[in-house]
């Protein structure tokens, strides 16, 4: 058997799997802020509970996702950093690109730096592109920076020097002796962490890997603490943002890489189950507590880009963040969750997100001490959720409370909580209508020719309104649907990926294999087991040009290969055919190794007789094409497989709920996943 957990912004999910059957058994509980091992140690046990098992028969690692790295970074909640540069080089969170990501904006913001300029130190020494030694390193005022460092009570060191990808000796030396004078304190190296080109966003990425090290650390230890007082005997493995798992002391050197762990978690766990369906075009929309994201699949698995922004100062523009170089699975994530707070703006307008109630105080019908209306409060005025029926009946919902809270809030301008409701619902809707649309254009797609696939506890309430504005004819909604990311936790192969920026023309290189073995053999190291396979990348562009893309390559392609494949990916995304004389270059070479594993076959959601029976109730709903209207209100795992709903109707998980819209028709398949058929004929 085994065991996964999300610990999201509201809720922590868990899975409890047993690989023979194909059974699972899904859990889902309040995320406990003050030590979010306390939901994961209780959510194991309840699962364990309830599938009767016992932590003996967990015979495969524990697999895990978590928020923390992110919102330590958003919240500014990490350790005493610092940062030493190559003299000269201090000011460069503070320069950033010398790039405005709004041009006409006359009092644009940036992101403030990580560390203040008290905690930033220059040391004598230089590297040029080649890495050949221009000014040797002065190891006497590395010593003097380590007095400094012990004088501030620093916790944690990131060291950036110039051009340490081509060569990260200096930067060893200086990691040398910063043991020696602050032992116990993390140092991270870039030409160890991201030895790649471009100043700005390494030193970025490294200063922000050093920056939440220490609480990463002990967030870690704390769930293996869970893990072992509920009496499980098995390791721990972390959820990465590239959609692979990596041990614990991999992700407690470079905890950065979790960045998006859980949504990453959801993206797989969407790939994994499409694939099971056949259905190769997916846009994945997973709507949880906090945020919604929206991932596009095609070809049966997600996208990975090498860059993300932490932070944004604006939302959606692109830009307004701290870059960070990271390979992370391509998705869109906005402030639209169930918990999101909705508010006149300035203008009486009527505003959602991205500030959210998270866990606590949550929602005002959460009956926790929340009394601002979100969207969660919205779906319960509407008659969407059932007050008796939230997770499966283990939490009860506060109707009166989230009457009142429209009224108090948005009564001005509503006047009725029902309208208020309906406007949050509307805004939320469009709003995440819009940026599929948008996040789905940008890379070449129509999302008309995708299928919506609908997870976490939010999403499928709103699916079916979401693709009809859309366009989309079909929505899934998966038989785990509430807890999808924490099933993609066990479908998640061990992965390392590693890069080395390394400028060859191809006109002037025979073969790359040293360049790979070498690669290949630091994934190895990390991985600390056997490979399985290696996929091989490189980012290219033309000569001249200011940056590049990523180009998949085989093992045995060479230079006439590659310009082939590199022309190719470049006509693709622009448009624009090549001259087969056009000189290029490859700028930084990239490896994805991955472990050997065993992905289940089936996960099906374990059927729970004594609640799961009932016939169908009847009560008030909330829809555009009726108004109030009564809607029958029935409980999926009771549905037999090909029975058929006709909209409107509400269908029932524990962890999540499914909304069928006027003459939307819905049917269950043999896994228990539901399959909506939207009636745009009717939109």
């Amino acid at each position: 058997m085994r065991v996964s957990f999300d610990i999201g912004g509201t809720f922590t999910d868990l899975v409890l799997l047993d690989e023979r059957t194909g059974r699972a058994w899904l859990g889902k509980c309040l995320t406990t802020y003050d030590d979010f091992s306390r939901a994961v140690e209780q959510g194991i046990r309840d699962v364990l509970d309830r599938a009767g098992a016992t932590p003996a028969d967990i015979d495969r690692a524990v697999a895990g996702a978590t928020t923390l790295v992110t919102n330590a970074l958003i919240e500014r909640r990490g350790a005493k950093t610092a940062l030493i540069t190559t003299r000269g080089f201090g000011d460069t969170v503070d320069i950033g690109r010398e790039w405005r990501y709004d041009l006409y904006d006359q009092q644009l913001r940036m992101p403030d730096p990580l560390v203040g300029a008290d905690s930033r130190f220059e040391v004598t020494e230089r590297l040029l592109a080649d890495g050949t030694v221009l000014t040797p390193l002065d190891t006497d005022e590395v010593v003097a920076i380590a007095e400094q460092l012990r004088a501030q009570d620093v916790e944690s060191v990131a060291v950036c020097l110039l051009h340490s990808y081509a060569d990260p000796m200096h930067e060893e030396m200086v990691a040398k002796v910063l043991a020696e004078h602050l032992p116990g304190v993390p140092v991270t190296l870039s030409g160890h962490l991201v030895p790649v080109i471009r100043e700005y966003e390494r030193t970025v990425t490294t200063l922000a890997n050093a920056y939440v090290r220490p609480v990463a650390g002990e967030h870690f230890a704390q769930i293996e603490q869970a893990i072992g007082r509920v009496g499980i005997d098995q390791t721990l493995m972390l959820m990465q943002s590239n959609g692979g798992v990596i041990n614990t002391p991999g992700a407690r050197e470079y905890p950065l890489r979790l960045l998006e762990s859980g949504p990453a978690a959801g993206a797989i766990g969407a790939a994994h189950l499409g694939r099971r369906l056949g259905l190769d075009r997916l846009i994945a929309f997973d709507m949880g507590g906090t945020t919604a994201k929206i991932c596009v699949i095609e070809g049966g698995e997600p996208a990975i880009h090498n860059g993300f922004e932490v932070g944004r100062v604006h939302r959606l523009k692109a830009g307004s963040g701290l870059p960070v170089i990271m390979p992370v699975v391509d998705m869109l994530e906005i402030g639209a969750g169930g918990g999101s707070i909705a508010e006149l703006d300035a203008l009486g307008l009527l505003k959602v997100g991205p500030h959210s109630a998270g866990s606590r105080p949550g929602p005002a019908g959460y009956g926790l001490g929340g009394d601002r209306p979100t969207v969660t409060d919205a779906d319960i005025v509407l008659g969407y959720l059932d007050p008796d029926y939230f997770l499966g009946g283990q939490m009860a919902l506060d109707v009166g409370a989230s009457r009142k809270a429209m009224e108090e809030h948005l009564g001005a301008a509503f006047g009725d909580p029902l309208e208020a409701a309906a406007g949050i619902a509307r805004v939320v809707d469009e709003h995440m209508a819009l940026a599929m649309r948008v996040h789905a254009t940008e890379r070449g797609h129509d999302p008309r020719t995708f299928t919506m696939l609908a997870f976490g506890g939010a999403a499928p309430v709103h699916a079916a309104r979401v693709a009809r504005i859309l366009g989309l004819s079909r929505v899934v909604v998966p038989s785990a649907a509430g807890v999808l990311s924490a099933t993609g936790l066990l479908v998640a192969p061990p992965m390392v990926e590693t890069s080395r920026t390394m400028l060859a023309r191809l006109a002037h290189w025979s073969s790359p294999a040293a360049t790979f073995d070498a690669l290949v053999a630091q994934a190895a190291g990390e991985l600390a087991e056997p490979i399985e396979r290696v996929e091989r990348f490189v980012d290219m562009r033309f000569v001249g040009q200011g940056f590049e893309i990523e180009v998949p390559v085989g093992a045995d392609d060479g230079p006439a290969e590659y310009w082939d494949r590199f022309a190719a990916e470049y006509e693709r995304i622009y448009a624009v055919r090549a001259q087969p004389d056009t000189p290029a270059e490859v700028v930084t070479w990239r490896v994805r190794v991955y472990g050997r594993f065993t992905r289940p076959e089936l996960i099906r959601a374990a059927a729970e007789p004594a609640a799961e029976t009932g016939q169908a109730r009847i009560r008030p709903v909330w829809f555009p094409e009726t108004g109030l209207t009564d809607a029958p209100v029935l409980r999926m795992r009771s549905m037999r497989p090909g029975e058929a709903v006709t909209g409107p109707a509400i269908l029932q998980l524990p962890e999540s709920t499914a909304v069928v819209g006027p003459g939307d028709r819905a049917e269950l398949d043999e896994d228990g996943n539901l399959h909506i058929l939207i009636n745009l004929a009717g939109a």
